[in-house]
């Protein structure tokens, strides 16, 4: 049952719910060159809600929309998010947002589920998400603050908040070269050095930055022989025909859909598995993920059909990296990039301006080889301000140019010239 003609690796699907799956806490320590603005902040008790229904339809219907969004927006030929990673960042910023912007963002973030519920919904599934030393899974969450009281002054219910659901650190700092060392530093260690950082610059108009951090480490529960990796074909979605190292194996759950087809592979102490899904020969991955719906994917998910299944899968390893702005302005979350219009004021106030969200950007990683499976996520949603300049138009006259004296009640030209030759 071969199937080919694949716009993207065959794997890109099959992480949507493969690290939709993956928190736990092990947060290591970093030193930084900020204040630590947790010291009068201590995490309270909340109420628990176990994932039921209604939570996993909603994180299920997220988690495509998601995907066909970057899919749709990506021009790179290998794709990789975290549905996870992206929720949690932007519910943590979906704490400071008040009025249309709340409300846009809790239909999007959890469809009918009040933002209120949707914290104690993944506060809950976050603990609850097992890690073990075959089947490493770490989460963490930090935000970042301008230290500059007579410009930003944050609430502290907000911070609370966050403490609260999300174990986030907070730091106030500097937002000079060390902060942008700092930042990239909490990423590094945060996701095992999978991605090295997820910032160029900090921006005169950049004010806040809440980051998640994810990273998942696990081996097969059984692992390949080196007797059973062998060359192999994979055509590209160009049609190029491209030789891999093909993994070969005897699997016992599967799943046949009228569009695809696929396998399940369990990591150690089967807490995690990977889910491989193949499109039909007719049917290009792009389309194929154009069509997915919520519904489908579950009944993927859901399936109980054993057998013998003999799989093959490449090795393979890639990052990515993703501007979630259009993404989302076009899933409904436009009010809160608006900076006339979004409203985080329960977030913090800057005198310079209305807050409101600059970017949100998506790092991922993914290793697949014989012993298991290492990937890492990171989610940057960066708060800006309206205290922005564009920096001055910048014009040299390094070459030859046009000169004029001109008459200033008319405008005209009183002398008129050019300077091609200084020597």
């Amino acid at each position: 049952m071969k199937r080919t003609n694949l716009k993207h690796p065959l794997i890109s699907l099959m992480l949507l719910l493969a690290l939709a799956v993956q928190l736990a806490g092990c947060n290591p320590v970093i030193d930084v060159a900020a204040d630590d603005l947790m010291d009068g902040i201590q995490a309270q008790n909340v109420k628990s809600r176990n994932s039921d229904g209604a939570f996993v339809n909603s994180q299920m219907a997220l988690a495509v929309k998601l995907f066909q969004a970057s899919a749709a927006e990506s021009d790179e030929k290998n794709l990789l998010i975290s549905p996870l990673s992206i929720q949690l960042a932007l519910a943590m910023t979906a704490n400071g947002a008040d009025g249309t912007t709340k409300a846009e963002m809790e239909a999007l973030l959890g469809d009918a589920i009040p933002l209120e519920a949707l914290n104690e919904y993944l506060s809950t599934y976050v603990k609850n998400l097992p890690s073990a030393e075959k089947s490493k899974l770490q989460i963490a969450n930090s935000i970042w603050f301008r230290d500059n009281e007579n410009r930003l002054s944050v609430n502290p219910e907000f911070l609370q908040t966050n403490a609260n659901y999300y174990s986030a650190q907070a730091y106030r700092s500097a937002f000079d070269d060390q902060t942008l060392a700092d930042i990239n530093n909490w990423v590094h260690t945060h996701t095992d050095g999978m991605i090295d950082g997820i910032l160029d610059e900090i921006r005169d108009d950049a004010v806040m930055y809440l980051i998640n951090a994810l990273t998942f480490d696990a081996e097969w529960q059984t692992v390949y022989d080196k007797n059973a990796i062998l060359d192999g074909t994979f055509t590209a979605a160009s049609g190029e025909k491209q030789t891999v190292k093909m993994m070969h194996s005897e699997e016992s759950q599967y799943f046949v859909t009228e569009d695809a087809s696929g396998f399940f592979k369990n990591y150690k102490g089967g807490n995690y598995r990977f889910v491989a899904v193949l499109p039909n020969e007719d049917l290009s991955l792009e389309n194929y993920v154009a069509s997915l719906n919520a519904a489908e994917l579950q009944r993927i998910l859901q399936s109980d059909q054993t057998g013998l299944v003999l799989a093959a899968m490449p090795k393979f390893s890639y990052d990515f990296e993703l501007s979630m702005n259009e993404c989302l302005k076009e899933l409904g979350m436009a009010t809160a990039f608006d900076s006339s219009t979004a409203d985080f004021s329960k977030m913090a106030t800057s005198s310079k301006g209305n807050i409101f969200i600059g970017d949100v950007l998506h790092k991922t990683f993914i290793s697949v080889d014989e012993l298991g499976t290492k990937a890492g996520a990171v989610t940057k949603v960066e708060m800006n301000d309206e205290g922005y300049y564009e920096p001055a138009l910048v014009i040299t006259l390094d070459h030859p140019f046009l000169y004029m004296i001109v008459d200033t009640a008319t405008n005209l030209p009183v002398f008129i010239g050019a300077v091609t030759d200084l020597g």
